[in-house]
């Protein structure tokens, strides 16, 4: 029996069925690519961006440190701004109005801190400005903070204490205060500290040393800022506000001590008459002089020199009801309303003769004089 060729030999498949099974495979392709093309793509990354879009928080204050409109805040206070969301670094600072030493830090990403070099002054209205606008606070996605904001504090008044301890360690009293430590940080120098008060001289008489007291503001304490006042150009009225405060605590951090002598006068009524100075706690001068007549009397008690003049025209009623102007009256240390101390031309002195000043001839007069200056204590004593 012949063989078949080979090219001839037929598949095992009926012709049909690889027909029918070839029609299968192309359409089920086709179908496969349609579904490809008509469901979305999706990569892990794409789904996280769509599920967790990133929200831009408005920038704003959320608080300030001290609150605003707080009284009576320690002038060891903390100042802080508290931010909506994230601030972009380098961005500007709030500003600080009367300024303040110190520099502003990040305490975290969305909220600033003041760290002071010095105390904030005692009695100061403080302003806290956050600058706005499009040169102002910049949040981490470049959003501007639309207007300033402003919040404003009042610090509490200075202590009589601290003000006494920083005078005497000044030198502008007659006591000197020894501290039994130094304050931890220098945003404490205002706030009283422990520590102890000694006389700077055994030799002052008991008239002024019986007026001390600390913690209270008395004479000698109004002398002492009167003094400071004088010194430094201000007003010397003996009231210590804020920019006394300033002033000395700017002094004691930098160790301005009072380089002029401590200088004290006692009047004494007695028989006779007589003005001593104490310079430093000594005796240094004394003279006779003369106190106000019965009907007029020189006040007794201890007093401040606030008016210091060379010469000055003196007017007043006398005890009679007439009127006097004595024009020239040198050397005069006004300490009591119009009672002053003053050179005066008298047939003789050591007893009562005056309208209530204290009379001394011209020559001597002119020796107290230069030992009087504004804040001096004048004791009159009777």
């Amino acid at each position: 029996m012949a063989r078949v060729p080979a090219h001839r030999a037929r598949s095992r498949w009926p012709r049909r069925l690889l027909i029918g099974f070839a029609v299968i495979v192309l359409l089920g392709a086709a179908g496969a690519g349609a579904y490809a093309l008509g469901r979305p793509h999706h990569t892990p990354a794409a789904a996280a961006a769509t599920t967790h879009q990133h929200q831009v928080v408005p920038l704003a204050v959320v608080a300030t440190t001290p609150s605003n409109q707080a009284a009576n805040v320690s002038s060891s206070a903390t100042i802080a701004v508290q931010f909506s969301t994230a601030l972009t670094p380098g961005s500007p600072m709030p500003t600080l109005n009367p300024p303040v030493a110190g520099s502003w830090s990040d305490l975290s990403s969305s909220e600033v801190q003041f760290a002071a070099d010095g105390p904030l002054v005692p009695g100061v209205h403080e302003t806290l400005t956050v600058p706005g606008g499009s040169n102002g606070i910049l949040g981490a996605d470049g959003q501007e903070l639309a207007t300033p904001v402003t919040s404003s504090f009042d610090v509490a008044g200075g202590s009589t204490l601290r003000l006494q301890q920083l005078l005497a360690q000044l030198g502008y009293l007659p006591v000197d205060f020894v501290p039994s430590f130094q304050p931890s940080s220098p945003t404490q120098l205002a706030d009283p500290q422990p520590g102890s008060f000694t006389w700077r001289w055994s030799t002052l008489p008991s008239d002024l040393t019986s007026l001390w007291a600390p913690g209270q503001y008395g004479e000698i304490t109004k002398a002492a800022v009167m003094t400071y006042e004088d010194q430094h150009n201000m007003t010397a009225d003996g009231e210590a506000g804020p920019a006394v405060w300033a002033s000395v605590l700017q002094s004691a951090a930098t160790g301005q001590d009072d380089q002029a002598p401590w200088d004290y006068v006692l009047v004494s009524k007695g028989s006779p008459e007589t003005t001593t100075v104490f310079r430093n706690g000594a005796n240094v001068y004394s003279t006779l002089a003369n106190t106000g007549v019965p009907a007029a009397p020189t006040v007794d008690g201890t007093f401040a020199v606030f008016e210091h003049l060379t010469s000055t025209t003196m007017t007043g009623t006398n005890p009679d009801g007439s009127h006097y102007s004595d024009p020239g009256v040198p050397w005069v240390s006004y300490f009591n309303g119009g009672d002053a101390l003053h050179g005066f031309v008298r047939g003789g002195y050591g007893y009562p003769q005056s309208d209530g000043c204290v009379e001394m001839p011209i020559p001597n007069a002119a020796i107290v004089f230069p030992m009087t200056p504004i804040g001096t204590l004048v004791t009159v004593a009777g």
